[in-house]
């Protein structure tokens, strides 16, 4: 597979820090040229100077997938720069979680305006865009929350079901020239809790995170494995999580 990723243009998005500016790291470095997104345009500014002092290509917009237009905006950035779009790395995702009788239905609504519309308008943005040059790839990440639900989780939970749920019906649709994966990650190392608007379960998920998350690298691997297999296998789902998680 050596060399297999070399020039294949990837946007992320989520992509300022987490699985996502770990992925952009493992592409670039690899050969890919990354197209970044996410809301915080320092942290993208700084990520994408990093790739390319070392040589690498990236370049960035800031990105509210929430915002339909900034999903059409980052897929025309990346055609107009580099003249064709070969993977969408749907990867921007909040995980503000707590038990229902909370009722926190602003926190409910997030997980559904960026867990779910998010990767729907990067599909809306990329598919006919993949149509026309008969190509293209879709990776999605959902997680194992999105195999199991346990208590507390059920919103996000449903939020990633729904995320194998479209991507699956998007493989199906997809005929032979296009590919869907599905990225199902368990705990990771990242700032996930710090969305989490629930003090008491923050607390919970910071301890477990640090007793037992995985370093992003291990997902952006499997992100990488996926993409670069030949054009015609597809890789529907990777669910990686650490040995210590039930």
């Amino acid at each position: 597979m050596e060399g297999r990723l070399k020039n294949k243009v990837v946007i992320i998005t989520g992509a300022s820090s987490g699985i996502g500016e770990a992925t952009a790291l493992w592409l670039a470095e690899h050969g890919a040229r990354v197209v970044l997104g996410a809301r915080g345009t320092n942290r993208l500014e700084a990520l994408a100077a990093r790739i390319t002092d070392s040589g690498g290509e990236a370049v960035y917009a800031s990105t509210d997938v929430r915002k339909r237009e900034d999903l059409d905006r980052l897929v025309a950035l990346a055609c107009e720069r580099y003249g064709q779009l070969d993977v969408l790395v749907s990867n921007a995702g909040v995980m503000p979680i707590s038990p229902l009788d909370d009722l926190r239905v602003a926190d409910w609504e997030d997980m559904i305006d960026v867990n779910i519309k998010g990767v729907l308008y990067g599909i809306a943005a990329a598919l006919p865009v993949f149509r026309k040059q008969g190509f293209g790839h879709f990776v999605n990440t959902a997680s194992t929350a999105g195999h199991k639900t346990v208590p507390n989780q059920s919103v996000y939970s449903g939020t990633k079901f729904a995320v194998r749920a479209i991507s699956e019906g998007l493989r199906q649709e997809a005929g032979d020239k296009l590919r869907v994966t599905v990225i199902s990650p368990g705990i990771v190392q990242t700032n996930f809790t710090e969305g989490v608007t629930d003090p008491g379960l923050k607390e919970q998920l910071t301890v477990i995170r640090d007793r037992l998350a995985m370093a992003p690298d291990a997902v952006a691997r499997a992100i990488a494995y996926a993409i670069e297999q030949p054009d015609e296998i597809d890789v529907n789902e990777i669910v990686i999580r650490p040995t210590a998680q039930v």
